[in-house]
């Protein structure tokens, strides 16, 4: 009987996913049209709207950019039907396709195109590099790094804290592709929005470049072990669901949080066994050896703030 109780599941999760293999519509003998850059064109700036029109049945789309020596340079999956990349100078081809969980489409027909320098740069897209957009830091110490455009003579720099709306840095005409921010500028702990806009005498790019980051310096609080209780008894072979509770975060940026369950078959967790990340306040796991146990919890934030550990519990398995 146990055994049949394990087949069971098994059988119902394959069941699932041969459904959902059954009902995804066959898109093999689709080909995708794709709308620009369309053979053949000249493009006039370092950055390509990739576009193509969307077919039945597709849940997401491969693109792939390669250059004259016919190595790919992007294979990137998409939900949406178009896509901007930047691109240096020289001669391309590409060419897209539509997936589903169980069928891909015929790839687009090649279409070649070449990106060429120009000075104008009302076409033209400064390229953010680093650090990456949405990342949440627990330093004030930031740099924030593009690419150099090469028709730019200078660049247009702002760094705005946007849960208060305050510009915290602005550099009108830098010469540089990197700009390294400090406790000076970052005085609190906020969401940032930088930008950047390429310049020279004749022409601006139409558009700022931006990202985000986050300055989260509060480390989060100390979680407590809940279940199971203090000396709990755990029969072996059977799952046991651990659970704890993770205080309010009390800071202006709250970051997602993570948390980290260690075991140890003694109280100064000489030996660790098995740590798991998780991100939720709870845990399953089997025990197959008997002996007494001890458990605890500690919570890292995204910023890679770490909390102390939580009060470990005993438990026993027998």
């Amino acid at each position: 009987m146990k055994t049949l109780n394990k087949i069971i599941p098994f059988l119902f999760v394959l069941l699932l996913v041969s459904c959902e293999d059954v009902f995804e519509e066959d898109i093999s003998d689709d080909t995708i049209e794709v709308v620009s850059p369309k053979d053949n064109t000249t493009i006039e700036s370092n950055v390509v709207n990739f576009q193509w029109n969307e077919i039945d049945g597709a849940k997401k789309y491969r693109l792939q950019v390669l250059d004259i020596n016919q190595t790919i340079v992007v294979d990137s999956l998409v939900a949406k039907t178009s896509l901007n990349i930047p691109l240096l100078t020289g001669s391309y081809q590409w060419k897209v396709r539509g997936e589903n969980f169980a069928y891909e489409s015929k790839y687009s027909g090649i279409s070649n195109f070449s990106m060429v320098t120009t000075d104008d740069l009302s076409n033209q897209q400064v390229v953010l590099t680093s650090p990456d957009n949405n990342v949440y830091k627990n330093s004030a110490d930031v740099t924030i790094k593009w690419q150099k455009l090469a028709a730019a003579t200078s660049y247009y720099v702002e760094v705005i804290n946007t849960t208060t709306s305050e510009s915290v840095y602005k550099a009108e005409s830098t010469t540089e592709t990197s700009v390294t921010l400090n406790s000076t500028n970052l005085t609190k702990d906020a969401n940032y929005q930088w930008k950047v806009r390429g310049i020279n005498s004749t022409s601006q790019t139409a558009q700022f470049s931006s990202r985000n980051f986050f300055i989260d310096t509060v480390v989060p609080g100390v979680p407590v072990n809940s279940l199971p209780a203090v000396n709990a008894i755990i029969t072996n072979n059977v799952s046991t669901t651990f659970t704890w509770v993770s205080p309010t975060d009390t800071g202006t940026i709250q970051s997602p949080l993570l948390y980290t369950i260690e075991f140890s078959n003694t109280s100064t967790f000489t030996t660790i066994l098995f740590p798991t990340n998780n991100a939720s306040t709870s845990y399953q796991r089997i025990f197959t050896t008997l002996g007494d146990y001890y458990w605890r919890i500690k919570t890292t934030d995204a910023a890679g703030n770490v909390s102390a550990y939580s009060v470990p519990f005993k438990f026993t398995v027998i």
